[in-house]
């Protein structure tokens, strides 16, 4: 997506991030191109290709790049530049379990902790989310992940840690990342999972306050498409 796409989609999509500057409109196009796997796993990234694909100048691509190495989508290579940051089945499996440690015990607090408010703020994420997956079309697309995002926040909300939202912020994206990019590995799958189905667990057991159900609920959620991934990657080898 070039940036003027880039821009046209969040004109028309009202869940889309405005950008305020030179720098995070780059950072956001560049994000994208990253997790959607456009710029691939350990694509060597030149400032002098890219600035005029981006429409910024390169002190504003190098700025851009470095926040995104500090997201761990991108590597530093030092007076080499940069590249984007491999992808591999552990470091997915690592991505993985970090995430379901860190989030589950943060929706158990969030379930705990969580006023009214979070509660309302909760249920208008997932009816977005509901009516984003009633049309399949839909479900993967840049707003359906865009809703899948809020409602994964949203269900942490009640929880007071800055550290704990930031570090899922990051893991979050990778693990979409490895969604976009194993696509074709998981499509196949697509018909048996019915991911709504998943989302409709964690959000019952959240409202209705059981922490135990809905942490459990959520981790399967959040290692299904580990699983799926590891068994279509060996049944690949094999052959």
């Amino acid at each position: 997506m070039s940036t003027i796409q880039h821009n046209q989609a969040t004109e028309q999509d009202p869940d889309a991030v405005v950008p305020r500057t030179l720098v995070e409109r780059a950072y956001l196009s560049l994000r994208h191109d990253v997790v959607c796997g456009k710029l691939a796993p350990g694509e060597r990234l030149r400032v002098e290709h890219l600035k005029d694909q981006y429409e910024v100048g390169a002190g504003t691509l190098r700025e851009a790049l470095s926040l995104l190495v500090s997201d761990a989508l991108v590597t530093s290579e030092g007076q080499r530049g940069f590249r984007v940051a491999p992808i591999s089945m552990a470091d997915l499996e690592d991505v993985t379990n970090t995430r379901v440690m860190l989030e589950t015990e943060a929706l158990r607090q969030s379930i705990r902790h969580g006023d009214a408010q979070w509660e309302a703020a909760l249920v208008q994420s997932y009816e977005l989310l509901t009516a984003t997956e009633r049309d399949l079309a839909e479900t993967g697309s840049v707003r359906w992940e865009r809703r899948n995002k809020a409602f994964h926040e949203a269900l942490i909300a009640g929880f007071n840690s800055t550290w704990s939202k930031y570090l899922l912020s990051i893991l979050y994206r990778h693990a979409e990342r490895y969604r976009n990019i194993n696509f074709r590995l998981t499509a196949a799958h697509a018909s048996g999972r019915d991911v709504h189905k998943e989302h409709e667990a964690i959000f019952r057991a959240s409202v209705d306050r059981q922490e135990a159900r809905a942490a459990l609920a959520l981790e399967a959620h959040i290692r299904l498409t580990h699983d799926i991934v590891r068994l279509q990657a060996s049944q690949a080898a094999v052959k």
